[in-house]
């Protein structure tokens, strides 16, 4: 008799072993869905990871602390373009509204399309930069052998001087990335296409 209970309640741990598994499976999949979206958020949040920020516009107020902003450029290697800032760096004091431009040219034979990525270092300052306008919001389209200055613009929310983890910056990055947006594109491509096509039948 003892045997035959102690066999039931093996079973009925087993089975709440079970559930729970797969209860944990369950969160493990749901979290998983929803860890981009939610990276990103904490990241615009937070600034983590040297995230900027996105203001409607630079404050009233401009303080005395100065900042020495530095600009760095990159493309992907599968995007024919060539990218630099037009300066190299620029002072800003904190709650100044700065200007930057940066010059693009499509050293390939067709149109192509690119999207930038950002981040500023140190990293714990992206929470404090904000950007008030930037080529980085969409997607830039040159023609080929086509060239454009694309600008950005931008301030250090006065914020940051009430936190004493970054009473020692003096230096900002702003860096940008430019990759291919193949997606974009090819339906550029399709239309050019279609237009061609058009023309073709009209004459």
């Amino acid at each position: 008799m003892s045997e035959t209970r102690q066999n039931d309640r093996k079973g009925r741990a087993n089975k709440r072993l079970g559930v729970t598994l797969v209860g944990i499976a369950a969160a493990m999949i749901g979290a998983a869905y929803a860890s981009v979206p939610l990276y990103q958020l904490f990241c615009q949040v937070t600034g983590y990871g040297g995230t900027t920020q996105v203001a409607e516009s630079a404050p009233v107020t401009v303080g005395e602390r100065v900042f020495k902003i530095r600009f760095n450029a990159d493309v992907d290697p599968s995007l024919n373009w060539a990218f630099q800032p037009v300066e190299r760096e620029m002072t800003v004091k904190v709650g100044e509204s700065g200007l930057a431009f940066f010059h693009a040219r499509n050293l390939s034979g067709r149109v192509t399309v690119g999207t930038a990525t950002f981040n500023v270092t140190p990293l714990k300052a992206g929470q404090y930069f904000n950007k008030v306008q930037c080529f980085c919001f969409t997607e830039q389209q040159l023609a080929a052998g086509a060239e454009a200055d694309m600008p950005v613009s931008f301030f250090v929310d006065p914020a940051i001087d009430e936190d004493p983890n970054l009473q020692e910056v003096k230096t900002i990055t702003l860096s940008y990335t430019f990759f291919p947006d193949e997606e974009a594109a090819q339906q550029l491509g399709a239309l050019q296409t279609e237009e061609e096509g058009e023309g073709q039948s009209v004459n």
